[in-house]
């Protein structure tokens, strides 16, 4: 008789001859199949694709008869690896796996100690999942003026606005460029600020010899479908130097506490604290699956920053004697950008015209572009929550400028050489034609 395979489903019942994997429903053979033709579609008209799938699903049994199908489908050893992986990668102490960067940001601003009345300094410019746990439990979220060459947010303006009040400030590296976090650093030890960087374009960016994400108390990282890797369309990856990082695995998944177990029991379930009060932990649970997706990406993550950054600079170089455009700032010996998105800039007065022309004409063109992050002040949920919106915005007078006047993002995945060239070729003839 075949032994069972013994499941710890987050912990360890021990040898059993009914083993604990019997309570949930296995991976059958015709789930691989279906995940199969999932990630490979039928092609229009492709007779062939039925009997490639009958040989594959042949393959699979075969497959299954000399080896076996997985019991453990989430918080195993590959969620694990994977965390011991990046650790190495990102030189730090701790990591933990959870479902998103907005998981990481939530369990960062709990350890934090946020609590209703505090406040949160936040660029202007960036995506809601930044600031939506502030707002869902009724923190000041204080929006902080930009850079216009960069979109991150002004330490200067950022000085300006921190009161007895601030606890958090949550620098994002938008596309994947690094803060100035000289100076963000700064700020944050004389008024003994927790520093929480929103990293989920900055996975692989270097800022002074460190690594984007650690330099702060926590960095949040996102795998969410459209970043430079994925794992399987959503994940995240919480990072901290701190020692409270020890509690990771507690804040991932309701306070569950395998080492000290109460009486009579498993385990036992804790509230955490570290600055401030206790706090009841979340679920934020990744899969196996998952982690088997990012560690494979992770090999390959430097190779594609580099092609990203090409394709950066082959937009620059072509760029940079048009009248009308502004280049962004590329690599230096201090920093190393993830390169995830090309921000876009024109200068109206050059162009004698504004970005939204050129947004229009780049559609007709067929080039995709981003103008995914507005000023957070522009959207409903502001207002609704009873924030000023038009007093922010009058001081956010940058971020009004370059969402309305001035940018938008380009892509830059894996280009053919000839769409690349293509899209600079397409850009260079619209802002020509505006500017007649």
């Amino acid at each position: 008789m075949k032994k069972e395979r013994i499941s710890d489903f987050r912990y360890d019942t021990g040898p059993a001859r009914i083993a604990w994997s019997t309570v949930g429903e296995k991976v059958k053979i015709q789930d691989i199949m279906e995940i199969l033709k999932f990630l490979i579609p039928l092609k229009e008209k492709d007779k062939r694709y039925k009997m490639q799938l009958k040989k594959v699903e042949k393959e699979v049994k075969k497959l299954v008869e000399t080896g076996d199908l997985t019991g453990k489908l989430t918080l195993g050893t590959k969620v694990a690896q994977l965390e011991e992986e990046v650790k190495k990668f990102l030189r730090c102490k701790y990591a933990v796996f959870l479902t998103n960067a907005t998981a990481g940001f939530e369990i960062a601003y709990k350890f934090a100690g946020l609590k209703p009345g505090d406040e949160v300094i936040a660029p202007a410019i960036t995506f809601i999942a930044t600031i939506s746990y502030p707002l869902s439990i009724g923190a000041k979220v204080v929006l902080a003026d930009i850079d216009p060459q960069t979109l991150n947010m002004d330490p200067e303006d950022v000085a300006r606005k921190v009161t007895k009040k601030t606890k958090v400030i949550i620098p994002v590296h938008i596309g994947g460029y690094p803060c100035n976090m000289d100076a963000i650093m700064d700020i944050a030890r004389k008024f003994d600020i927790v520093v929480l960087e929103d990293a989920a374009h900055a996975f692989g960016s270097v800022y002074d010899g460190k690594m984007i994400g650690t330099i702060g108390h926590f960095g949040a990282f996102s795998f969410h479908e459209v970043k430079n890797i994925t794992s399987l369309g959503e994940g995240g990856i919480l990072v901290t130097n701190e020692e409270i990082g020890k509690d990771f695995s507690k804040a991932r998944f309701v306070g569950f506490n395998i080492a000290n177990p109460i009486p009579l029991w498993l385990y036992d379930v804790t509230a955490l604290k570290w600055r401030g009060d206790y706090f009841a932990p979340g679920n934020h649970s990744a899969t196996e699956i998952q982690a088997v997706a990012l560690l494979s990406q992770m090999k390959r993550v430097d190779k594609i920053i580099e092609k990203r950054r090409k394709a950066a600079e082959y937009l620059n170089e072509r760029f940079k004697n048009v009248k009308g455009i502004i280049t962004p700032p590329l690599d230096d010996k201090k920093i190393k950008s993830t390169h995830h998105l090309y921000l876009f800039q024109v200068d109206p007065d050059k162009l004698n015209g504004d970005i939204q022309v050129v947004k229009e004409k780049m559609g007709q063109k067929g080039i995709t572009q981003i103008p995914h992050f507005a000023p957070l002040y522009r959207f409903s949920i502001m207002k609704q929550l009873g924030y000023d919106t038009e007093r922010i915005k009058e001081t956010c007078p940058n971020a009004e400028e370059v969402f309305l006047h001035r940018f938008t993002h380009l892509p830059l995945y894996d280009f053919k050489k000839e769409d690349l060239k293509y899209m600079a070729d397409s850009i260079i003839e619209i802002i020509k034609g505006v500017q007649k």
